[in-house]
């Protein structure tokens, strides 16, 4: 086991390396850049009401190439990028020149409670749900949950969003909640119960749709697998020994059936960015997915690389624990 995990931490290495060339690669190819963004600014300036041009000569942009780093090859700018990357340096941003690093790690807290507590809720609810659906296979109650089940299947979670805030944003039809948001604006002058209310408060319609986009997988997943288990000739002699159906399902069948469901909570540590990047757009959240979205759209291209290389270790490590758990819920797994 020891063994196996070493290599898997090993692996690591090269396979963020291949990621880096990749998305490297990729972005010497995008259209649009901080160059031309300056340029058009300088160019365009407003005088008096109107719109006057002044041309930016070559001098000028070679000036603008040394700033943004671009006056080098393209491979010495990643090897340049990556030897500050091993040493922690993301580097700058081109918008606001604040160092990466520091900007992720503001942004990482906020993604991670909505992430975490959408990921948690899918699983408490799922689970059970699923449990209950084997159980009652192809009964009203089972009939029913499948049909909730599967329009929320195929709801998208930022789309929801929108309906959400329609029907229950601040300022529309029932006004229960803010529009957007992590907290209010008098945040600091809440007392400690109040900003805790008010987290809440803002969190409600962000992690229902969270919990929508893993909602229907999870429990039809489990009641799959329940079924498949229930239908095995060990529960059949563990109840011709004398078990009773519900002992034979939760001291037998559940733990075998919880398998699949294992693979999953290597996810724990990639919710708060997988998914996450339209919910936060709709929401306005100053998350890790907002962050992303905006460096993008801004082409800030230190920010976009630390993401993507943050959010594939967080992946990459996620794999591994997802293993670890497979190994944890079924004993006839081992890595040697």
């Amino acid at each position: 086991m020891i063994k196996y995990l070493i290599k898997r931490l090993l692996l690591i290495i090269p396979t963020l390396l291949g990621i880096s060339i990749c998305c490297f690669i990729i972005i010497q190819f995008l259209p649009g850049g901080p160059i031309e963004e300056a340029i058009q600014r300088i160019s365009s300036r407003d005088k008096g009401g109107g719109l006057s041009t002044t041309r930016v000569n070559q001098k000028e942009i070679e000036r603008l190439k040394k700033i943004y780093g671009f006056d080098k090859h393209p491979v010495e700018q990643y090897f340049i990028w990556l030897f500050k990357v091993i040493r922690g340096d993301f580097g700058e941003s081109f918008r606001t020149y604040r160092p990466v690093l520091q900007e992720i790690m503001e942004r990482i807290p906020i993604s991670l409670i909505f992430g975490l507590s959408g990921f948690l809720i899918s699983y408490i609810i799922c689970i059970p749900l699923g449990i209950k659906k084997a159980l009652k296979h192809n009964t009203i109650f089972d009939t029913a949950t499948s049909v909730i089940v599967y329009i929320g299947y195929s709801i998208p979670g930022f789309a929801l969003g929108v309906l959400l805030l329609v029907l229950f944003g601040g300022g529309t039809f029932l006004n229960l909640f803010p529009l957007s948001g992590f907290v209010s604006d008098n945040f600091e002058y809440l007392k400690w119960y109040e900003k805790i209310f008010d987290v809440i408060h803002h969190m409600v319609l962000p992690v229902i749709c969270y919990t929508i986009s893993g909602f229907a997988v999870l429990t039809i997943v489990m009641k799959n697998s329940l079924m498949d288990e229930l239908g095995k000739d060990y529960i059949k002699t563990a109840m011709a020994k004398g078990l009773s159906y519900k002992k034979a399902i939760f001291n037998h069948a559940l733990r075998n059936a919880l398998i699949p469901i294992a693979t999953g909570i290597g996810g724990l540590l990639s919710v708060f960015f997988a998914g996450s990047i339209l919910i936060e757009r709709v929401f306005s959240i100053p998350g890790m997915g907002l962050l992303g979205y905006e460096a993008m759209l801004q082409r800030n291209y230190p920010v976009v690389l630390g993401i993507i290389m943050i959010q594939s270790l967080f992946n990459l490590l996620g794999r591994i624990i997802s293993d670890i758990s497979l190994v944890l819920v079924d004993p006839r797994i081992t890595f040697e």
